[in-house]
């Protein structure tokens, strides 16, 4: 067997859509495709390089036949779509095109390719015949892959686009986190986020609600807390999606730190996580705090955006010329915030607000609304 092509710089590919018929391996004037010829079959498929919007693919090929390939056909399927490897009906093409390059070569379109989704690949040559036909090989093996998550580059993206809608700065003073009241009794052992006997809330595992991309979805563990006001009051809203008890961060008894203070300082580190949409009005950002050098700040480090813990457009911490520090949150946007390291109840006091309960606000495990301008960018949802 020969060894594959190669290129010290992998052809970038984009493909095109073949619109074929369901008859495999048969002439049809619908598809342009021949009969299964002598063609070399792709063996040993390989897929590396792999991002949220683009990976590279290679096979070896016996010598056989080999000067007459023109055409690479590639039968990309999402993996929970998966049926037959034969080609689909002509008004719902899901083959690829690709005329013949070196091997390796980098397949890239965000139009087809989604963040973290898992795919199945297989590979056919063809040979473009005189009269507009092809002839083509038998099917290669099937093999699995997954697209990786948004890079750094792509949630600078998103980060721009946050930062376009985030509206003035308005202060704040506390940290708070809703909850059912049992989450915050002695004995929860139904809340995993709970440690019952030593009255803490411990970090849990993010969901996938939000941008599908996200590398802190499934990933990340941490503590939702909420910093919003109200325009016209400057405090907490007295309403929640997540329950009608609510624990408040402040300080103990006599201590004059500011309660916001106690989660977000000098040694606290910022970074963007996400911002998306759920089909509604509301715009929501994800900020994580990490305590410097915490097992939170390295895993966000090199993943996530850090942003300037007293110059950014969402959550600010700032000196005042007293020495005190001073808090400030975007007014247009609904800020989540995930602290990556547990918190004693005892940093404040749990009470029941007198509002209502929003389901219709909750983001557990919400989808983003995958066409809106607003909130996405242009290498999947």
């Amino acid at each position: 067997m020969e060894p594959p092509h190669s290129s010290m710089n992998s052809p970038s590919v984009e493909l095109k859509s073949l619109q074929l018929c369901d008859r495999e391996g048969t002439a049809s004037a619908d598809s342009g495709i021949g009969d299964v010829d002598d063609l070399p079959v792709p063996q040993q498929i390989r897929i590396s390089n792999i991002t949220c919007d683009s990976f590279k693919i290679s096979w070896d090929m016996d010598g056989r036949g080999r000067d007459r390939i023109t055409h690479y056909f590639i039968d990309l399927n999402k993996k929970e779509n998966r049926k037959e490897n034969k080609f689909k009906h002509k008004d719902v093409p899901t083959k690829l095109v690709a005329k013949a390059v070196p091997l390796p070569m980098t397949v890239r379109g965000h139009w087809f390719l989604s963040p973290r989704t898992e795919y199945t690949v297989s590979v056919q040559t063809a040979a473009k015949q005189p009269d507009g036909d092809y002839a083509v090989s038998q099917w290669s093996e099937i093999i699995e892959f997954c697209t990786a998550d948004y890079s750094t580059v792509h949630l600078n993206q998103l980060l721009q686009k946050a930062e376009a809608i985030a509206g003035r700065m308005l202060p704040f003073t506390v940290f708070y986190r809703n909850q059912q009241k049992e989450y915050f009794q002695q004995a929860s052992p139904s809340y995993r986020s709970r440690d019952a006997q030593c009255r803490r809330m411990l970090p849990s595992v993010k969901d996938n609600s939000g941008s599908h991309g996200s590398p802190i979805s499934g990933k990340l563990k941490g503590i939702f807390f909420s910093c919003n006001t109200e325009f016209n009051t400057g405090k907490p809203p007295q309403d929640s999606p997540y329950g009608p008890f609510r624990f408040q961060v402040q300080p103990q008894t006599g201590c004059e730190m500011i309660q916001a203070d106690i989660l977000f300082n000098h040694n606290t580190n910022i970074y963007f996580g996400d911002f998306y949409c759920m089909y509604t009005s509301y715009h929501y950002v994800i900020v994580v705090l990490a305590p410097d050098g915490s097992d939170g700040d390295a895993f966000c480090k090199g993943r996530l955006p850090v942003l300037d813990r007293s110059n950014n457009c969402f959550l600010s911490c700032t000196n005042e010329e007293d020495g005190s520090l001073s808090f400030r949150h975007a007014q247009d946007v609904i800020l989540e915030v995930i602290y990556t390291e547990p918190v004693d109840l005892s940093l404040g006091t749990v009470a029941q607000i007198s509002g209502h309960q929003l389901m219709s606000q909750s983001t557990v495990n919400a989808k983003k609304d995958p066409s809106c301008k607003i909130c996405n960018i242009s290498v999947g949802r």
